[in-house]
């Protein structure tokens, strides 16, 4: 398993993140804002995936702080300390995610980014970036790194997705939860025990009754049950002509590899924008916790 080195720089070491909301769509969306202590040279949105919270982007958003740039993580609405949605059949899909980006950036007058996507954040950068949902995004995404995610996405996957996501799990304690944590998320890859401890601590809330559940909306699963193929999006992914890194885990279930070989063939692929780097001792999706990912996401933000 790849380890980090201890400790990534001296000046990312240092930097804490503001805690803000915005209001997107009529919703609070909270998001930590990293800024860098010298000069600014770009700034990252980094967005998280499916079932977590901007938390999970804290250690590649350190680095990247470290290196001159802004990262904005978001907590996407019904996830983490974002608002849930008051029509879910409506409003858990793609197209209202690219509005709800297009709306926090616009917020926080980001005329041009870079993305990083873990998973679903993958996915709505592919759809922010095509500017096909949202044409005032055209061309204000400059690079596009897809941490296991890619335009069609495993059937077998996201039936698994579908089954634990819409019933998350209730416990009695904080450590059980964890256990449970550490087992579901096992594939990230190998992560410190202090990170098993932040993952758990930043993705839970109480229920009514006292006990402990992961922090998001089980509405948030009528992405797939109302929105049939939301997941499939070819099109969005041939109309991008910018940068493209596909980080892939070795074991992913989700992305699988005939997927990204023709990922090489089409859109930006074809156009030689298309890296794919296959990460080791993985599945999905990488936690982004280490040198190796913090270098291929910077190289990446550095074709631009």
């Amino acid at each position: 398993m790849l380890k980090p080195a201890m400790p990534n720089n001296c000046a990312s070491a240092a930097i804490v993140p503001a805690s803000r909301y915005a209001n997107c769509a009529g919703y609070e969306i909270h998001y930590l804002d990293w800024l860098p202590q010298g000069p600014t040279k770009a700034t990252v949105i980094a967005w998280h995936g499916l079932a977590r919270t901007g938390r999970d982007m804290d250690a590649l958003a350190q680095f990247l702080a470290g290196q001159g740039y802004r990262v904005i993580c978001p907590d996407m609405l019904g996830r983490g300390l974002s608002q849930w949605s008051r029509a879910p059949q409506e409003e858990y899909n793609l197209r209202f995610y690219a509005r709800l980006a297009r709306e926090l950036m616009d917020a926080l007058a980001l005329q041009k980014v870079h993305w990083v996507g873990t998973s679903m954040g993958g996915a709505i950068g592919t759809v922010c970036a095509s500017g096909l949902f949202e044409p005032a995004l055209r061309q204000r995404i400059l690079t596009l790194t897809l941490n296991d995610n890619a335009p069609e996405l495993a059937d077998a996957a996201l039936a698994r997705i579908r089954a634990y996501a819409g019933q998350p799990p209730v416990f009695d304690t904080v450590a059980e939860l964890e256990a449970f944590f550490r087992q579901a998320y096992k594939p990230y890859g190998w992560l410190s025990e202090a990170e098993w401890r932040k993952l758990t601590e930043t993705s839970t809330r109480r229920t009514d009754d006292g006990r402990v559940t992961p922090h998001y909306d089980p509405a948030m699963i009528q992405q797939f049950t109302a929105h049939d193929d939301d997941y499939l999006i070819w099109e969005h992914y041939d109309a991008l002509a910018i940068p493209v890194l596909l980080l892939r885990g070795v074991d992913s279930d989700l992305v699988l590899k005939p997927v990204a070989e023709r990922m090489q063939q089409r859109g930006p692929g074809a156009l030689g924008l298309l890296t794919w780097l296959e990460i080791e001792g993985c599945g999905h999706a990488p936690a982004l916790n280490v040198p190796a990912h913090f270098d291929a996401v910077l190289a990446c933000l550095n074709r631009a």
